[in-house]
């Protein structure tokens, strides 16, 4: 496997390659969800299922073909996804009266959906929720974070006012926060993107920001205030409580399976992948060792193991296949379980088991009648570690005493000279789109979100050196 500090890049595809999380397909930037990789979506997918409804969202689903004629009645967002769109232009052998776009997201003809449902005040809020697939044809691909095709879920609710709307575009991107923090133990920064950086016909953006083992940021989930642009383009009126016809404010929010990329690439080491408990589709992996009538003794126990941390929910699994146990060490440390257990006859002896940490290493002797509790215990405990380590790592790369342009770029060419990672950069920002644009012209950093809770507030742009309006964390990304 590709060391991370050799290319980064290549140690991500080696790692999903060998873990057997996908495959590549005849279809450019198109993959296959191996089981390993579609039940971490799935375990993401509930964690998130159930804070959705929690807060009144039901799920529906709606086509994946929409017609061009929708994309038009939103001018600023078809400019935004033209260049991506793959178009639909033949069926039965005969061309169509009207190209049909596979979708990129769905506003538009959610837009044309909710104005023939909702007439009156007593309609609202709308509060639906889609899990589905979307299409980008992207010019670079990146499996998992970055496909032509990929899974995710979008949100899309109307309501009656913008106070109603605002609120619900802040709770749900709180929702991603806790998801992504308490679940795949990643830290985030939650804030405002710049308008240069919000969604094609939103009024304001806001995201989760992910740090990369490798410094790169990845955009991990985004929540739009579109105001009443979408229900003027599909006319979506209701009579309010007054008996006026007014326009709803609608919100759409998303996240996606760049979240299954984004947690290899900011728990994973050289050996592989490095999963967080509470979504690993094997939380303890058994490693019987021994040969012949003992072997037999051996796996006896083993099975009421299993028996007994199944009652208790955990996800485990045996390993009986005809290898040596070192290869089998190998493998299971490659594919990220978080607990080992090793137990062979001379442990049965001593009344002991093996038990190996994937996130630290560290191997435990524990008595057979502690095993159940001692494997709960770590489960949390590894969970937790995983999120600070995270946590400490991104602190150590986050650069906070960069003021001017001529400071970022002798910290750029140093890190690449010294073969360290640039990190993120906290930096004033006036709110000229200009100076936002030189920064990226210079350094390739672009904006990733103005911070709601910024470590600390920058007073002169880091352009122009003019007042500062705003304080945004700027880095690469993904």
């Amino acid at each position: 496997m590709t060391p991370q500090s050799e290319d980064f890049s290549r140690w991500y595809i080696d790692t999903i390659k060998k873990a057997d999380l996908m495959d590549y397909t005849p279809v450019r930037g198109c993959i296959v969800f191996k089981p390993d990789g579609y039940e971490l979506w799935e375990r993401i997918q509930q964690a998130m299922d159930k804070r959705f409804k929690e807060t009144g969202h039901r799920n529906a689903y709606f086509p994946m073909l929409i017609p061009e004629s929708f994309f038009e009645k939103e001018k600023e967002h078809v400019e935004g996804f033209s260049p991506e769109l793959p178009w639909v232009t033949e069926a039965a052998g005969e061309k169509l009266e009207e190209k049909l776009a596979l979708r990129p997201t769905s506003e538009t003809m959610i837009g044309h959906m909710y104005s023939q449902w909702i007439q009156s005040y007593r309609d609202l809020p709308v509060l639906i929720n889609q899990w589905a697939n979307v299409f980008r044809w992207e010019k670079r691909t990146m499996p998992f974070l970055r496909t032509s095709e990929f899974l995710w879920q979008e949100g899309h609710t109307a309501h009656a006012d913008e106070e109603e709307a605002r609120h619900e575009t802040l709770q749900m991107l709180e929702i991603y926060r806790e998801v992504i923090e308490q679940e795949l133990a990643i830290p985030v920064w939650m804030g405002q993107k710049t308008p240069s950086e919000k969604f094609a016909g939103a009024v304001d953006t806001y995201s989760v920001e992910a740090m990369m083992k490798d410094g790169k940021a990845v955009q991990a989930g985004t929540s739009h205030y579109l105001g009443d642009n979408f229900a003027k383009g599909f006319d979506i009126k209701f009579l309010d409580r007054d008996n006026k016809l007014k326009f709803v404010h609608t919100t759409s929010w998303g996240t996606s399976t760049r979240l299954i990329g984004s947690m290899i690439m900011v728990h994973g080491d050289d050996k592989g992948l490095v999963l967080p408990p509470r979504v690993a589709p094997t939380q303890v992996i058994m490693i019987p060792i021994g040969s012949g009538k003992k072997r037999e003794i051996v796996l006896n126990k083993v099975d009421d193991f299993v028996t007994d941390l199944k009652r208790e929910e955990v996800r485990v699994r045996t390993d009986v296949r005809d290898e040596t146990p070192g290869w089998k060490f190998n493998e299971w440390e490659m594919r990220g379980v978080p607990i080992r257990v090793e137990i062979g006859p001379r442990d049965l002896e001593n009344n002991q088991v093996i038990i190996a940490r994937r996130d630290t290493g560290e191997k435990l002797t524990v008595p057979i009648d502690q095993l159940i509790e001692t494997v709960k215990g770590l489960l949390n405990e590894i969970q937790t570690n995983m999120y600070n380590k995270a946590l400490q790592f991104k602190a150590a790369h986050s650069h906070v005493h960069i003021d001017t342009l001529d400071e970022l770029n002798k910290h750029v060419i140093k890190s690449e000279q010294d073969q360290v990672i640039a990190g993120w950069v906290l930096a004033g920002w006036c709110g000229d789109e200009t100076c936002e644009a030189k920064v990226k012209e210079e350094t390739s950093f672009t904006s990733r979100n103005i911070p709601f809770e910024p470590p600390l507030n920058k007073e002169t742009c880091i352009t122009c050196g003019q007042k500062a309006q705003h304080t945004v964390w700027f880095s690469r990304s993904y």
